[in-house]
């Protein structure tokens, strides 16, 4: 598509001036109406003459304002709602070139949602009550939580009031016979949309729209938790009226509060959804939507629910390209006794042994095996690494590194914390991998275990500050 691109841009310098109000494009779609139009993009209503449906035609036209990014953008919309299937979520119908005189490009066809934006809502008069807002918060949460759940996550990037679009009260759902639906919910325009797999090059890629973006995006970096920087700022504009680019910031904080008629727990709740920091913000979209209905748990639920132990001496250290695990054993004078038992006391056997009975030296030597891991919980340490490429772990003792594994970055797939119900048994996070071997049902995991080096707050912890940091949700078991 892009070679075609190439070959057609030089003559296109009119493509955005062609009236195409009742043309069958690609001999199917006849064009009804203009819906929206911006650089190089017009979107148009049409009918599928197949049919007889209403869709969606964007058109990505090559003119003088056309940039290639622009293309990549748009091929990427179009791969991507072909793998999705939502009822909230317009579906991927077609997708062709585009080959008239004076006008050549591509576009993508997607079925057709009725309804107004929460902008044009807002602007021509509407007020929502805070169930209602909490009700959209609801809808929009559980189709992030789709979306985040997808292999690779696939990101939104630009969630706003013009792309979310209210539809008729839905007739049999709860919310609309406690009377606080206000619509039924779509989110629209994947136009900026990314899946965590997709790598920008050398380049840093800044897409989605001022007021709406979190700073990680500005950075170039993108994670599901950056969607739900976009929501809040949203539903700050349902319950202010103003967008958040108009509101005073404090620290980079949107300072809405005065500005709203709303409950101090949804406020709260709104707060932690916007938190500028994103080691701060909520973790996922279901730890979000989990808090939305018990807002005096939002300590709990939402900001990856745990701080560090008191007393830990673990270093976590987090970059937006890396993070890092480092576990120190524990001195303690417990260990101490613990050493001098299997050293002093199996060495005095171990001469006295070979000294009487020459052939029973095995027997002592045998006495030295659980040496090792003793000395390890003192003066070893585990390091955890993610960056760009790898995942890694390696123990470390004296200088001496074993027990090393890596595997790609990208094939991470899933944070678990397991706490086992068998007696005896230790909790443990795990991160699973797939495996690239032929062995696919034996998925590659890295774990990190209760032990003398790591107490089970201190894994908590952990888990969720790391499943933070991937943008993937923690699931317990």
């Amino acid at each position: 598509m892009t070679d075609f691109a190439r070959e057609t841009l030089p003559n296109s310098s009119h493509a955005t001036s062609i009236n195409l109000l009742n043309e069958a494009l690609h001999g199917r779609y006849q064009i009804q109406q203009q819906l929206g139009r911006r650089a190089g993009r017009r979107t148009f209503l049409a009918r599928d003459l197949s049919t007889q449906a209403q869709v969606v035609l964007k058109l990505l036209s090559f003119g003088n304002d056309f940039e290639w990014h622009d293309l990549k953008l748009f091929e990427r919309e179009a791969e991507v709602l072909k793998t999705l299937s939502h009822p909230a979520i317009p579906q991927y119908l077609d997708y062709f070139e585009l080959d008239l005189p004076g006008l050549r490009g591509f576009v993508l066809v997607q079925t057709y949602v009725s309804g107004k934006t929460l902008e044009e809502h807002l602007k021509a008069g509407r007020s929502l009550s805070e169930a209602e807002v909490k009700q959209i918060a609801k809808d929009l949460l559980e189709i992030l939580v789709y979306l985040h759940g997808q292999q690779p996550a696939v990101v939104h990037r630009d969630i706003k009031p013009s792309n979310v679009l209210l539809g008729d009260p839905c007739g049999i759902c709860e919310a609309a016979r406690s009377g606080n639906s206000p619509g039924q919910v779509y989110l629209v325009d994947f136009g900026s949309v990314q899946n965590l797999a997709a790598k920008e090059g050398g380049t840093i890629t800044v897409v989605g729209t001022y007021g709406y973006m979190p700073p990680e995006q500005f950075g170039g970096r993108t994670v599901p938790a950056s969607d739900l920087y976009g929501l809040g700022a949203t539903l700050i504009y349902l319950v202010t009226g103003k967008h958040p680019s108009d509101l005073p910031q404090q620290n980079f904080r949107l300072q809405f509060e005065s500005a709203a008629n709303i409950s101090s727990g949804f406020a709260s709740w709104l707060k932690h959804l916007t938190e500028p920091s994103l080691e701060k913000r909520f973790a996922s979209a279901q730890k979000a939507l989990d808090a939305l209905g018990q807002p005096s748990s939002i300590q709990q639920m939402g900001l990856g629910g745990f701080a560090q132990p008191a007393g830990s001496q673990i270093s976590l250290t987090k970059q937006p390209d890396f993070l890092e695990v480092l576990i120190p054993g524990r001195f303690s004078l417990g260990q101490v006794a613990r050493i001098a038992l299997y050293t002093l006391l199996p060495a005095q056997l171990l001469t006295f042994i070979a000294l009487q009975t020459p052939e029973l030296t095995l027997l002592g030597l045998l006495l030295l095996l659980p040496l090792p891991k003793v000395l390890f919980s003192v003066f070893g340490r585990i390091r955890l690494r993610i960056d760009q490429q790898h995942i890694s772990t390696t123990h470390e003792l004296f200088g001496f590194k074993f027990r090393s594994k890596s595997s790609p970055r990208q094939n991470i797939r899933a944070v678990h914390l397991i706490q086992p119900k068998r007696f005896g048994a230790r909790p443990k996070l795990v991160i699973w991998t797939k495996n690239a071997d032929s062995k696919p049902q034996k998925p590659k995991k890295y774990e990190l275990r209760k032990n003398d080096l790591l107490d089970q707050w201190e894994l908590k912890w952990l888990a969720d500050e790391i499943s933070a940091w991937l943008g993937l949700p923690l699931t317990r078991k």
